[in-house]
């Protein structure tokens, strides 16, 4: 086995390295490390918290020098990511200047930062945001970073990535790390990359201490199912995933009426609360945290003994990185699936693309009743007044005007959590351009929203 002894590391960052407490390298570190430091283009492909940022942050430290600008740049998909590649690379090589850059905070602080910056860390939306106020300046770019590069790919982001790919220098190191390795990705890579090495990492999470089952349970008992799981099978760290922000919201609020200590995380949020969040999952101050897919790729988050989907997500990837999050580096991990008619398509198309996997079927056992709490916009109906009518609802003379009322503020209807630009969500549509709802409308009205 290689150690970093061996690596043909410099002094400063074999001290570096000694400092964090990494004693022996990771199997991406390993075989990855010699061709990085060499200045080679590589595809890594390894598991989420199995060392990649350790493994592209050495050629930061061996080849990047101070105060000469701008020559490292690390995109990432997410805040959260961004944050934390930048805190990496930062105890790595305290000599430079780090700065991570993304959307949802007041852009002038970045623009001052920029000046005097070595490295940064990105996501694309933002950086996009610059290069077009021309704020960053990436001609002495020598080192290029595409960090869980699948993700920012499956958000949509390849024509952002291809614009800053073609502004930065022709003549650099680029470096791809990914859970998985796409056809987009292979592309990406013939298109942009000079002899590239692909390397391949076994995947931390250990299958013989993996435990997955499932319940089949109604919509509306799964919140009651989830509360019993908590307070009597579930011990030490859980992440509780949902598909969008609304049910995250409405999870996290009737798991804290429950007395179940929980907290959620998801792009809708700032990035203060966000990062606040994580830190306190992270330390154990709370022991549930019920999140969207931002939490499931990419961020640091260690111990996880038990993982619940409380709904399956669309994408089978996706289910893969979430149970990923348990299970890791020798310790056991259990995952919990929710299954009810809603969530069979998306269950069995997972079953059917890892046909690997042993799912166990668990008996529901039984539950105290539980009233849900509506969270304030989730899927809720307007209120009826004894005439049969909606109270303000669109048709009251306060609100008829659609001038006085602007755009509605409900977020993406998909609810997704790409971070690009300014902001995580857009408007529900404008009230100029489509009018206002009748009393009669059906889409509206015509149904009872049905609660988890």
């Amino acid at each position: 086995m290689n150690t970093f002894e061996n690596m043909s590391l410099s002094n400063n960052l074999l001290q570096a390295i000694q400092k964090l407490g990494f004693t022996n390298p990771t199997e991406i570190q390993e075989k990855s490390i010699p061709h990085i430091v060499k200045g080679k283009d590589l595809i890594g492909e390894s598991a989420t918290g199995s060392g990649k940022t350790l493994a592209f942050g050495c050629s930061i430290a061996e080849h990047v020098k101070p105060n000469e600008g701008l020559q490292a740049l690390i995109l990432a998909p997410t805040r959260e990511l961004a944050e934390q590649v930048r805190n990496s690379i930062k105890e790595l090589t305290p000599q430079l200047k780090v700065m991570s850059i993304y959307g949802g905070v007041s852009i002038n602080p970045q623009i001052d930062n920029l000046r005097k910056v070595d490295v940064v860390v990105a996501t694309p939306g933002r950086l996009l945001d610059h290069l077009q106020r021309r704020t960053v300046n990436l001609s002495k770019i020598k080192i290029l970073v595409l960090d869980e590069a699948d993700r920012m790919l499956d958000m949509g982001f390849i024509d952002d990535v291809e614009r800053i790919i073609r502004v930065c220098p022709k003549e650099r190191q680029t470096l791809f790390f990914s859970a998985t390795i796409s056809s987009k990705i292979k592309t990406l890579a013939n298109r942009y990359m000079k002899d590239s090495i692909t390397i391949l990492a076994e995947r931390q999470v250990d299958p013989s201490k993996l435990k997955q089952v499932y319940y089949n349970v109604m919509k509306h008992g799964k919140l009651a199912l989830l509360v019993h799981l908590l307070k009597t099978e579930i011990s030490g760290l859980a992440i509780i995933f949902c598909n969008t922000r609304n049910t995250t919201d409405f999870v996290n609020k009737n798991l804290r009426a429950n007395k179940v200590d929980a907290v959620s995380i998801h792009g809708g949020l700032s990035q203060n609360k966000r990062s606040g969040t994580i830190e306190m999952f992270n330390k154990g101050k709370v022991g549930v945290l019920v999140c969207t897919d931002v939490a499931a790729r990419g961020l640091h988050i260690e111990n996880v003994s038990h993982v619940c989907n409380y709904e399956i997500p669309k994408d089978a990837k996706d289910y893969v990185h979430r149970i990923g999050r348990t299970a890791r580096a020798g310790e056991e991990g259990m995952v919990m699936n929710l299954i009810c008619e809603l969530d069979h398509d998306n269950f069995g198309r997972v079953l059917r693309e890892y046909r690997t996997f042993n799912v166990e079927k668990l008996e529901k056992p039984h539950t105290e009743n539980i009233v849900p709490i509506k969270s304030s916009n989730f899927g809720q109906r307007p209120r009826r007044n004894n005439f049969g009518g909606h109270r303000r609802s669109f048709g009251n003379r306060r609100n008829s005007n659609p001038r006085s009322s602007g755009p509605r503020s409900f977020g993406n209807r998909k609810n997704s959590e790409s971070d690009r630009g300014n902001s995580d969500q857009k408007s529900f549509g404008n009230r100029r351009n489509s009018g206002p709802r009748s009393f009669g409308d059906k889409k509206r009205f015509s149904s009872r929203p049905r609660f988890s």
